[in-house]
């Protein structure tokens, strides 16, 4: 699945991060997105693309899909702290919490 990770806060270091395709376990391939520098204390979104990944798949529903794009925003405030954010995800519904 395709999924793009945003900084929303600090201000200052707001923008798109890095766009990801997670593997046949649904992880990113080479780890943690956020390793060393790059790990700022602040909100964050995970945008997952998954009306694209259900129709790659075949799982085509007439119309346009009930879901599409699915917003994830958290915030980040311990840089020594591991951070694992899953979303459980079917073309009609999903979840998500604090991993571990």
């Amino acid at each position: 699945m395709r999924i793009q990770l945003r900084r929303l806060s600090p201000l200052e270091h707001a923008g798109v991060l890095a766009e990801y395709h997670t593997n046949s376990d649904g992880r990113l391939p080479n780890g943690p997105a956020l390793k060393g520098d790059d790990f700022i204390i602040g909100t964050y979104e995970w945008t997952f693309f998954v009306g694209d990944y259900f129709a790659s798949k075949g799982n085509y529903i007439s119309g346009v899909p009930f879901l599409d794009q699915v917003p994830v925003r958290f915030g980040l405030d311990d840089p020594d702290e591991h951070y694992h954010v899953p979303l459980l995800v079917s073309p009609w519904s999903y979840s998500t919490y604090r991993g571990s």
